[in-house]
């Protein structure tokens, strides 16, 4: 009986296991068609352990727009001989996300791009994703801004740096960069790089026409901010769920 019960439990980790790496290979896909990605560079990552220092992100030097499930590299931020292993992750991947899993458990998922509109924006002297509409208004207040950009990251350090400037956040800009997504999931993950970068894109052709902005009030900026959480939440995996749908209909490899 206890063996029996072994197995079953054994046998629900690695169901679950799979059904992570489905959900991030999804990511992945997705991303290169929105045109997101940086080819080969760029990480996702996600947490399979309750403490989120086991985790899964793409392997080195793979194209977004073909990863699959089983291609994902399982890493424990714990395991010194990780950058030794034949299949080693790229440096900065391990650099950033191993030491955002290491000292931020809530940061399930990471999602690191540098998508064109929000890199755009992040490369302003003012970064700040100001409200002008009700998209701009979802990230008021709720935004970390990393302004300490000193060339790739590719060290514990740096990793640590990037950890701390993230916090309690789920959405980080990364000045003279990108972005870093943080959130329980890949389905709320992928809503908030959405939005994030429907956002930018709004606030910079806005900034196009050389025109003055009209930015919301405090407190109207806030409601909609707290109206967007509210909604969110039954919406993030709907939203997910209906993406998914469209890459089985249009190649359902990722699965594999």
């Amino acid at each position: 009986m206890a063996q029996q019960a072994l197995r079953d439990v054994t046998s629900d980790q690695d169901f679950e296991e799979q059904q992570l790496r489905v959900d991030l290979a999804a990511a992945f896909r997705l991303t290169a068609m929105n045109d997101w990605h940086e080819g080969i560079a760029n990480h996702f990552s996600l947490a399979v352990s309750k403490d989120a220092k086991t985790f899964l992100i793409n392997p080195r030097w793979v194209h977004f727009s073909r990863i699959k499930a089983s291609d994902l590299l399982l890493l424990d931020v714990e395991d010194e001989t990780t950058m030794d292993r034949p299949d080693a992750p790229d440096p900065s991947a391990w650099c950033i996300h191993g030491q955002i899993h290491a000292a931020l458990p809530h940061a399930r998922c990471l999602l690191h791009t540098h998508m064109p509109y929000a890199t755009a924006l992040a490369c302003l002297k003012n970064p700040e994703i100001l409200p002008i509409d009700q998209n701009t208004a979802r990230f008021y207040n709720r935004v970390s801004y990393d302004m300490g950009f000193g060339g790739i990251a590719d060290n514990k350090e740096e990793g640590d740096r990037i950890a701390s400037m993230l916090g309690n956040r789920s959405v980080m800009m990364m000045g003279n960069h990108g972005v870093l997504i943080a959130s329980n999931s890949v389905a709320e993950a992928f809503d908030d790089m959405y939005y994030l970068e429907k956002a930018c894109k709004t606030l910079m052709l806005a900034y196009s026409t050389g025109q003055e902005l009209s930015v919301l009030s405090d407190d109207v900026a806030e409601q909609t901010a707290s109206q967007w959480e509210d909604y969110a939440d039954n919406m993030k995996q709907a939203h997910f769920s209906q993406m998914k749908a469209i890459l089985d209909e249009q190649d359902p490899s990722y699965k594999h």
